[in-house]
């Protein structure tokens, strides 16, 4: 695949289709490592846990059961 850089304000942006996002499992939100290895541009997408998505999942699951408790223990 070829990119090519596009003007965003004062700088250069590479754009990153939405396709390519999917394939990567990244979004908007996905904190990404820039790093140059020689003539190489690498950008990896940075493991930072689970995921939002899979918090809200699990908080959601837990709510009903150690809602009341964790209110508590936070006072």
């Amino acid at each position: 695949m070829i990119k090519n850089l596009q003007n965003h304000g004062n700088s250069k942006a590479l754009v990153i289709d939405k396709p390519l996002m999917d394939a990567l499992g990244i979004d908007g939100d996905t904190p990404l490592q820039v790093t140059v290895s020689g003539n190489s541009l690498i950008i990896t997408p940075v493991n930072v846990g689970i995921g939002r998505k899979r918090v809200q999942e699990a908080i959601e699951r837990l709510r009903p059961r150690y809602g009341e408790m964790l209110k508590r223990l936070a006072e």
